[in-house]
């Protein structure tokens, strides 16, 4: 029988890297936060899953050091704050914005010279180490029984033994519903739901933020809702990566957002589940960075047998509107000009080779326009970097981890999950001095990088046609080999793009990549003239006249030494 005894503050569960042995260990919060500094990163069963309990850390973070400075003091511009760790405190009225944005800063700097966290962060989690057991009477991320079956239709209440989700389904390695086995899963048969209870607090944190929409039940409310299929499901993530844990969420500890500063209110500091979910049933956007990080898409409910094996009642909460919700950090942006409004640049199956560099304007804003917007957490590294609190010189790296749907509305479960980053110098991606900075001139060379590809792509097509492949096939064919294309530059370019310093000669430095981009280029398309069949070479005869290799692959490199004006 499991023993139902287990607080996050103290308990480990949470899976990190030593930075000094290079060994898996499970620790706790306090001991994470302790030592974060010793730490390389998270090393959870899947990258997912690190990105989602990363931010229910930066949750616990923001929420202290938006209310105490370095020092461990509270702030001057709070307020009304009775409770010890002042989550009844107000902002007040008026007080000057640009003050709080200096403040703030100077902690983040304070802390970030320091190296570890400060003893505030510990006091705040044994404050309320009740609200992070994973039994009892507020049982983490979860509602009790009594508080299950009144927020719940009559005829979903537990007793009736339906509304459950599996373990296997929360697993989002697994994702397998009832109905439709994984073939390929990491587990087989019984063992697919069976899990001890440090891996399913990483999985049912990681469920919350992950979410399909298979579920028949939903929260009982006066108006019909949409569910919500998980609020970071329905991101294009990006965060920035240190080379300790520290560093990574130092890196993306937001302080000050481009929404007006308002107190944090993690979901744990709700009175109670039912208070939350009144607040939730509003169908409003969270004023604050700790509540977006922590809200739920669920109700969860865990019954226990005496053999410890769970069953999960599970029932769904209305949709979080994502309309100009810029008060999220982590997000790629998108401008609908139908309805003026920005919406976070979902991906797609289709985009699922398509590497980070490739769409570098989607996260640095060169030209300022009117159709794209940074990630807040790009936004904040450029305030750290103007305040001098990030080193001008410093590697940063961005990186994104993406849990991608079946594209289908009435499940989306997940298919795949994507993996990427780039570094760049700091100087470098923050570089304002002039119409020709650095991120103005990337961006010109992805373009032409960009056309290269578009070439590529259109000489992989005359292949394909005159091997006889038509319609889809011809398609996929051309599609193929572009892909090919792609991923041989996806290193070179990333090497190019952290290589360049503001000491750099622009031109030299621009030409080095046109050299290599056309080098590479012809290295493909040679590939295919090497594995060329008679057939290719005898070609066909079209309205332009005969067609054959040797005539594309001429015109291929005719197209590319013309664009960059060489012979």
């Amino acid at each position: 029988m499991i023993e139902k005894n287990f607080n996050l503050v103290t308990d480990s569960w949470l899976k990190v890297i030593d930075q000094q042995t290079g060994r898996e260990q499970k620790v706790s919060l306090i001991e994470l936060f302790k030592n974060a500094q010793n730490y390389r990163q998270l090393a959870g069963e899947m990258r997912a899953q690190d990105l989602a309990v990363m931010r229910l850390l930066l949750a616990i973070l923001t929420t202290v050091y938006s209310r105490f400075d370095a020092d461990g003091q509270p702030y001057e511009w709070l307020e009304n704050g009775t409770e010890k760790f002042l989550s009844d405190a107000t902002i007040i009225k008026f007080y000057p914005k640009s003050r709080i944005k200096q403040t703030v800063v100077k902690t983040w700097q304070k802390l970030y010279q320091k190296g570890q966290f400060t003893d505030i962060v510990i006091k705040y989690l044994e404050h309320y180490s009740d609200k992070f057991a994973f039994f009892g009477e507020h049982p983490f991320y979860q509602v009790t029984k009594a508080e299950y079956d009144e927020l719940v239709p009559a005829n979903k209440v537990v007793a009736k033994g339906t509304g459950t989700v599996a373990v296997k389904q929360i697993n989002r390695r697994i994702s397998e519903s009832n109905n439709t086995p994984a073939l390929f899963a990491p587990k087989a048969g019984e063992s697919k739901n069976q899990i001890a209870v440090d891996e399913l607090v990483r999985w049912l944190i990681t469920y919350q933020n992950f979410t399909g929409v298979t579920d028949k039940t939903k929260i009982k409310a006066d108006d019909k809702f949409s569910v919500s299929p998980g609020w970071l499901y329905k991101l294009n993530p990006v965060f920035a990566q240190g080379k300790t844990l520290f560093e990574t969420l130092m890196l993306n500890l937001v302080l000050f957002g481009q929404e007006e500063p308002a107190p944090q209110r993690p979901v744990w500091e709700y009175s109670s589940a039912k208070e939350y979910i009144a607040e939730r049933k509003k169908n409003l956007l969270p004023n604050n960075i700790a509540e977006l990080y922590t809200s739920w898409s669920r109700i969860l409910h865990i019954e226990w047998n005496e053999d410890g094996v769970p069953t999960i009642f599970s029932a769904g909460l209305p949709k979080i509107v994502s309309d100009n919700a810029m008060i999220e950090p982590m997000t790629v942006w998108k401008y609908d000009k139908k309805t003026a409004a920005y919406r976070p640049a979902v991906r797609g199956l289709q985009s699922l080779g398509k590497a980070m560099w490739r769409n570098f304007g989607n996260y640095v804003n060169a030209n300022k326009a009117h159709n794209n917007s940074e990630p807040g957490v790009v936004v904040w590294l450029r305030l750290l970097k103007g305040q001098t609190a990030i080193p001008r010189d410093k590697l940063l790296t961005l990186a994104s981890v993406d849990l991608i749907d079946d594209g289908n509305a009435t499940s989306q479960s997940p298919v795949a999950e994507v993996v990427d980053d780039m570094s760049i110098n700091a100087d470098v991606l923050f570089d304002e001095d002039s119409e020709n900075c650095w991120p103005a001139q990337i961006e010109a060379m992805i373009k032409e990088t960009q056309i290269v590809g578009t070439y590529f792509w259109q000489f992989a097509r005359d292949v394909g046609e005159i091997r006889g492949f038509k319609d889809n096939s011809l398609k996929e064919f051309a599609n193929r080999l572009s892909s090919k294309f792609y991923y041989g530059l996806n290193q070179p370019f990333k090497d190019w793009l952290a290589g360049l310093t503001n000491q750099d000669e622009h031109g030299e430095k621009l030409l080095l990549w046109e050299k290599q981009l056309r080098k590479h280029a012809f290295i493909e398309a040679q590939k295919v003239m090497d594995t060329s069949s008679s057939r290719d070479q005898k070609g066909i005869f079209t309205d332009k006249g005969l067609r054959n290799i040797f005539t594309i692959n001429d015109y291929f490199r005719y197209r590319v030494n013309t664009m960059f004006k060489k012979e």
